[in-house]
């Protein structure tokens, strides 16, 4: 009885439909395929109300964390988007980015314990904008609201994560993002030590789930890890950790809910290919990595160019041959009205003789 009534502290309610979209700062340069897909899910394959306003801003959270932004300062940046929500009608606010969504949490935490925090920092919204707000009715994630709309999902499903050839479930290492649950338990689904937002989702459609050692270890972007270059050594160990407890367990591919960690995952391995000719996925390559709209817009059929996953450093083509996605390779680097945007060299992440590559290299 007692852990049953443990798990269900760490359920969380999610809006059903009106949401009040923000974006990530980030995810726009290196998957904005994923953002488009998102609002293509929800709008067309789901039928949600989902209203974007142009005039939002960055949360400012990469400076926060780095200490360069002051806390009133973010705690007025968030205020703004609340109050151009208010100002459009909408009470659910849901963000594409984990730092901005632990940012928001954090504030509404602060307002909450701290009253007199909350009417300073209208008294600064209003000097400077002359704006007002309320505070939202409902905050998740964009990875929560898919979640949420799983099944509905699976019943529109045009592919399952399985294997088309051998008809077995792929096998999924999922990666949930610091600030989704770890900041604050009780606001991700499942808590810190057993978060199901992205298990859910794979296994709705079809695949399995990986457990390995590393399973909750940080991706190892940490902010000051990254952004400090003397730092930077600290950050790919982390990652490294990870791939090598990961790789025995033979994943497809790895899936993300937090852009940071989708970007070091995806990119890390082609720095440890370059600096140590390591690679961790099949047939000496890498293993490929996801956001979790990627995932959903695989299963839903959507063409894996236009969700953007050409803009990944490990190649997915494997991934896809293996779920029997139907894709044109020549398209792949094609952009508007089928101009070549141009391919990135070929790097030994991608290549199936890796090692030989890199005897001759050295």
């Amino acid at each position: 009885m007692q852990k049953r009534h443990s798990w269900k502290e760490f359920q969380k309610e999610i809006a059903d439909d009106h949401y009040f979209y923000v974006r990530s700062c980030i995810r726009q340069n290196f998957f904005p395929g994923s953002e488009q897909a998102f609002l293509n899910i929800m709008r067309n394959d789901l039928g949600k109300d989902v209203f974007e306003d142009p005039r939002h801003t960055s949360c400012t959270g990469i400076g926060y964390h780095s200490d360069i932004v002051p806390l009133e300062t973010i705690m007025t940046v968030v205020a703004r988007q609340f109050a151009l929500m208010t100002e459009a009608g909408y009470e659910n606010l849901t963000s594409s980015c984990i730092t901005s969504f632990g940012i928001y949490t954090e504030i509404l935490e602060t307002w909450r314990e701290f009253p007199e925090t909350l009417e300073r920092t209208r008294e600064s919204l209003y000097k400077a904008t002359g704006r007002t707000f309320e505070i939202p009715k409902n905050v998740s994630h964009n990875s929560d609201v898919i979640f949420h709309n799983r099944e509905q999902i699976a019943a529109q499903a045009k592919l399952k994560l399985v294997n088309a050839l051998t008809g077995e479930p792929l096998r999924v290492v999922e990666h949930i993002g610091c600030h989704y649950a770890k900041i604050f338990p009780s606001k991700g689904i499942g808590g810190s030590e057993f978060p199901y937002v992205l298990a859910g989702m794979i296994e709705s459609w079809g695949g399995e789930v990986v457990d390995y050692p590393e399973r909750r270890h940080c991706c190892g972007f940490g902010f000051r890890n990254y952004l400090v270059q003397a730092n930077r050594g600290y950050s790919v160990a982390n990652s490294r950790k990870k791939f090598e407890s990961m790789a025995p367990y033979k994943p497809d591919f790895i899936v993300c809910n937090c852009p940071g960690c989708t970007m070091f995952l995806d990119k890390w391995q082609y720095t440890l290919a370059e600096m140590e000719g390591a690679t961790y996925g099949a047939d000496n390559r890498g293993i490929p990595v996801l956001t979790y709209e990627e995932m959903a817009g695989l299963v839903l059929g959507y063409d894996p160019w236009a969700l953007g996953m050409q803009m990944h450093q490990v190649d997915v083509e494997p991934l896809l041959d293996k779920m029997g996605v139907d894709y044109d390779p020549s398209s792949k680097y094609l952009g508007k009205k089928g101009k070549f945007i141009g391919a990135p060299s070929k790097a030994a992440v991608n290549s199936s003789t890796a090692d030989k590559y890199y005897r001759i290299k050295r």
